[in-house]
């Protein structure tokens, strides 16, 4: 009993906080999805499937596309600029200096994503860094549009997400027993044969854990749609971030419901892809 009691009062914290900062509010969203908005902006609580009718239009239909390729092809590209960085601090890098390198991966994470998207605005701007040396160079005769358009809410989704894609790949790669890459070898494989038949599965779990945090966060993302492509690139995130701004909450929650749905059965999915591997894996 009292193991019982220590293990309850262990776990009674984390659950508190879990339930009053996400179940509830959960919970709410989902309450407010039914319910219908006033003419003066108050939520009327009626239950109503209008919010649900209204999110499928095909407006919105093609934001939701939209958010879904652009969240895939940022994982995509996340998964080809991470595995050489991964493969070469695990392989390649002495282990003295492999913490002061993995420390340089996650110094963008130390600073605001807000900030470092404005960043990026200095740099994509008709007058930015970019197109004044391109201009000074001669490559180009007048600035390039970077700025407002998908291309410039890819470049900041995959410079903001690429440090999460990174570090589950090392993790992974750094627990690969090394015997096995000298078996390949022993047996005449190729760099490439040994990539794909050992590393890439060895290394799958570690792939869909950093495909799960780029892919989510990507899909959600408001903050750098709204800086990076203004109106012309409008991503599920904004919105649902105008609907509450804009005092509809009905709706906002109902375009919610869709996001979180959408988001768990691509974790569900991934999920069960990394459990079907891990008995091959092991053996």
């Amino acid at each position: 009993m009292q193991r019982l009691v220590w293990r309850a009062g262990l776990v009674a914290p984390a659950t508190i906080w879990l339930f009053l900062l996400s179940f509830l509010p959960l919970v709410i969203v989902a309450r407010q999805a039914f319910a219908s908005r006033t003419t003066y902006g108050n939520i009327a609580w009626t239950w109503t499937l209008a919010n649900f009718q209204q999110a499928l239009e095909p407006i919105y239909l093609a934001i939701y596309w939209r958010s879904l390729w652009m969240a895939a092809v940022v994982t995509v590209v996340c998964i080809l600029l991470s595995y050489p960085v991964a493969i070469f601090l695990a392989f390649y890098v002495s282990a003295r200096w492999k913490p002061f390198l993995m420390t340089l991966t996650v110094v963008p994470l130390w600073t605001s994503l807000v900030v470092r998207t404005f960043a990026w605005t200095h740099l994509l701007r008709t007058e930015g860094v970019i197109n004044t040396a391109l201009l000074n160079w001669g490559l180009i005769r007048e600035p390039l549009p970077l700025l407002y358009n998908n291309l410039a809410v890819f470049i900041g989704l995959v410079a903001g997400e690429l440090p999460f894609m990174i570090i589950p790949l090392l993790s992974s790669l750094d627990k690969l027993d090394r015997r096995w890459l000298d078996a390949a070898a022993d047996l005449g494989a190729t760099p490439w044969a040994t990539f794909w038949n050992v590393v890439f599965p060895l290394a799958r779990p570690g792939l869909m854990t950093g495909s799960i945090l780029v892919f989510v966060p990507s899909l959600g993302n408001f903050v750098v749609a709204d800086l990076l492509g203004g109106a012309r690139s409008i991503l599920l995130g904004n919105v649902i971030w105008n609907q509450f701004f804009q005092r509809n909450q009905p709706f906002g929650s109902a375009i919610t419901l869709l996001l979180i749905g959408s988001v768990s059965i691509a974790v569900f999915v991934a999920a069960r892809m990394r459990h079907a591997h891990a008995p091959r894996q092991e053996q």
